[in-house]
């Protein structure tokens, strides 16, 4: 289990990309994420039979992964809605670097899951 950047390990180490794995973390780091993450997988999976194309699905699969990546570690989680806030609620130059930093957060989380940064 790798440590994060401000030397705290991770609450749990980072599960399997499986739909069984990722559900049993969420309600481990961020129960009140749930009911999202059942309401979306019903959403892949009935547009994955619709289109008989697994793309809902494994989209479905990389956000999770991403999400549970981010929250298993509380600073970085704490980063991130920070600088969602400030997204938000900050003048333009604000924004912009906070869009930056989020983007940097969600890349790395990409990489270290296995998946393609934008």
């Amino acid at each position: 289990m790798t440590t994060s950047a401000a030397g705290r390990p991770p609450l749990i180490p980072q599960p399997p990309a499986t739909v069984a794995a990722l559900r049993q973390a969420i309600s481990q780091i961020a129960p009140a994420a749930l009911p999202a993450f059942t309401r979306e997988l019903d959403q892949a999976a009935d547009q994955s039979r619709q289109g008989s194309d697994l793309a809902p699905l494994q989209r479905f699969i990389a956000q999770w992964a991403v999400y549970v990546h981010i929250q298993r570690q509380p600073d970085l989680a704490a980063d991130l809605r920070r600088w969602e806030d400030s997204a938000e609620t900050g003048d333009a130059a604000q924004a912009r670097r906070a869009a930056s930093e989020i983007g940097r957060i969600l890349d790395e989380a990409h990489s270290a899951v296995g998946l393609p940064t934008r």
